[in-house]
């Protein structure tokens, strides 16, 4: 295994905008990644299977629920913080991303933010640890940009609910024990519903060929008249906005994420393009060659800017939606176009997993489609500048 020799960019000077605290949480994240991530990353993504034992490791650096109050066992970060944890972990590998954006901001979130006291010391403190891992259960199988179209449902049986449905592409399905479900009362109003490994009719198997995030484990929910005790119900927030409550925190995460997988790239083919020697010189000293870097460290240069300014935002509580929406679309297309030119620089090595660059590349065609796809978050921005929906 190659040393992870990552070094990041910083060409605006961006340190001087973070605080002591978010240098020294980025810097514990990154030593984590490049100790214990880096070195069997592409070993388990050629396997298509999810290194279980860095979840211990995740917990510790404050990847789950970064921002959850301590009295829940979160570290009480901030949002900066929490897009720099991010940040770090996707220049690893967007899989293992994508384990601790779900535990964070999908199902720690939710309880938090929409369940009540006895819900929060009941689940909270062991998702932060990493002793539970949790899963988010909005997307059907024909319902994936329209979400209010769901068909999964739950009807009142007196003391109990019974829960009916199925969930698909679902990030940490198949070793889950929580699951934080959406469903559609009798009325046809959504509510979420914590949903525990065990109870009779719940099943997760595994999704198997997966081209990209081949280091996480994606799978369905199936629920076939589960019986949900009525104090799973989150009881302080329902409605389509509930979900896409916690879709904002997810995708403000991606935004920072993508960061990380784009400076990896860009660091890769940097330093690639001072050592590869054709027609008797560097690579890098070719016009070409940089123009595409050039073009890289300025794109990178923005996404910072951006994240950063929506994490002030976020820390305000004065990031819109649709403010959020345009991060996560504008960092995501920058990094999978960088993955893309890095690994033509890298001519034939670039597809080897002795580089990183294909990986990323594969795994960011889901990251751009997820939460989103590119295309849905233009039509949000349209939206909110407009006021004109073309959504139907």
């Amino acid at each position: 295994m190659k040393p992870d020799l990552f070094e990041a960019p910083d060409y605006y000077n961006l340190d001087e905008l973070l605080s002591d605290e978010h240098k020294l949480v980025r810097q514990a994240a990154r030593d984590w990644v490049k100790r214990d991530v880096s070195p069997i990353i592409e070993e388990y993504a050629q396997k298509a299977e999810f290194p279980e034992q860095i979840i211990s490791g995740l917990a510790e650096i404050g990847a789950f629920g970064p921002y959850i109050p301590e009295e829940y066992g979160g570290a009480g970060l901030d949002q900066i913080s929490y897009g720099l944890i991010m940040q770090e972990i996707e220049r690893g590998d967007s899989g293992v991303r994508s384990t601790a954006s779900v535990q964070s901001s999908l199902v720690m979130y939710p309880i938090w933010k929409y369940g009540n006291e006895e819900q929060r010391k009941k689940y909270l403190p062991k998702l932060a640890s990493g002793e539970w891992m949790g899963c988010f259960g909005l997307t059907e199988p024909d319902h994936g940009s329209n979400p209010g179209g769901m068909t999964t449902n739950f009807k009142d049986k007196g003391d109990h609910y019974l829960l009916n449905g199925a969930k698909m592409w679902i990030s940490n399905a198949p070793f889950a024990q929580v699951a934080v479900v959406w469903a559609k009362n009798e009325e046809g109003r959504i509510h979420g519903l914590i949903v525990e490994r065990g109870m009779e009719g719940f099943s997760t198997p595994e999704t198997h060929n997966k081209w990209s995030l081949r280091a996480s484990a994606t799978g369905e929910l199936i629920f076939d008249n589960v019986k949900v005790p009525k104090e799973n119900l989150l009881p302080n927030k329902s409605g389509l906005g509930a979900p896409l409550g916690c879709l904002d925190s997810a995708r403000y995460g991606i935004a920072w994420g993508a960061i990380g997988a784009a400076m990896d790239c860009y660091d890769t083919a940097l330093r690639y393009s001072k050592e590869r020697i054709q027609f008797g010189k560097p690579i890098g000293q070719f016009q070409l060659q940089q123009k595409k870097l050039a073009e890289m460290i300025t794109e990178i240069t923005k996404a910072q800017l951006l994240a950063w300014r929506v994490g002030v935002m976020r820390n305000a509580g004065t990031a819109t939606s649709a403010q959020i929406s345009m991060a996560k679309r504008n960092n995501v297309d920058m990094a999978i176009n960088i993955a893309r030119e890095a690994r033509q620089m890298l001519g034939g090595m670039g597809i080897t997993g002795e580089y990183s660059l294909m990986r990323h590349s594969m795994n960011l065609e889901s990251v751009i489609t997820y939460e989103g796809t590119h295309d849905i978050h233009l039509l949000i921005t349209g939206l909110d500048i407009t006021g004109l929906n073309a959504f139907s």
